[in-house]
């Protein structure tokens, strides 16, 4: 079984940060690129930021790129979502996902956590 578990998500004031967390546990043999989306009430879901495998190579969407950091740290299985000068816009449920493969599968996946809510007040 594979479990992603994001933390650190809470109410914050515009210009604020926050840092989320996500860990990945249970039989996994080898995780591939990890994400963060954002889902906010009445929209599509979107993607906020990924990262390679290695930690080599990101991407973000437009509207974060300069306050948003996405790394990784491969031994504890954690992605994490740094959020810098956050606005109301902001404000979303986000989902953490990580294409992997566990031990014992023969192909690779893609498994989402929970979500974390973040709200920004103006």
């Amino acid at each position: 079984q594979v479990q992603l578990v994001e933390s650190g998500g809470g109410l914050v004031q515009a210009g604020g940060s926050l840092r989320l967390s996500c860990a990945a546990s249970g039989k996994i043999f080898r995780i591939n690129a990890m994400a963060w989306y954002r889902q906010a009430p009445g929209k599509q879901r979107e993607l906020v930021a990924a990262i390679t495998s290695g930690g080599s190579t990101t991407n973000y969407a437009d509207s974060v790129k300069g306050r948003f950091t996405i790394s990784r740290d491969n031994a504890k299985n954690t992605v994490y979502l740094q959020m810098n000068s956050l606005k109301p816009e902001d404000t979303a449920v986000y989902l953490c996902n990580a294409d992997l493969s566990a031990f014992g599968a023969a192909d690779i996946k893609g498994y989402w956590g929970q979500g974390t809510q973040v709200t920004v007040s103006s």
